[in-house]
C-alpha cells in the first residue's frame, strides 16, 4: 500500500473516498492471503470463491517473488 501524496486533501472527496476504499480492500486481501482464508467476488453474474492459496500466489506474482 502506497502513502498518498501530501496534496491529497486538496482533491475532491469522491476521489479520496475511492482511494480509501481501494486501500481497505487491498489490506483485506493481503490479510486473507496471509491467513489462508478465501474471499468471494461477483464475476460474470455469479459468486466466485478465490481461495487463500490463489490469493497468496497472486500477491507473490504481483510483488515479483
Amino acid at each position: 500500500m502506497k502513502k498518498p501524496p501530501p496534496e491529497v486533501l486538496k482533491w475532491p472527496l469522491e476521489v479520496r473516498a475511492e482511494m480509501a476504499l481501494k486501500a481497505a480492500v487491498e489490506k483485506l486481501i493481503e490479510e486473507h492471503a496471509r491467513e489462508g482464508r478465501s474471499i468471494f467476488v461477483w464475476e460474470n453474474g455469479k459468486v466466485v470463491e478465490i481461495t487463500g492459496e490463489e490469493l497468496r500466489k497472486d500477491l507473490q506474482a504481483k510483488r515479483g517473488e
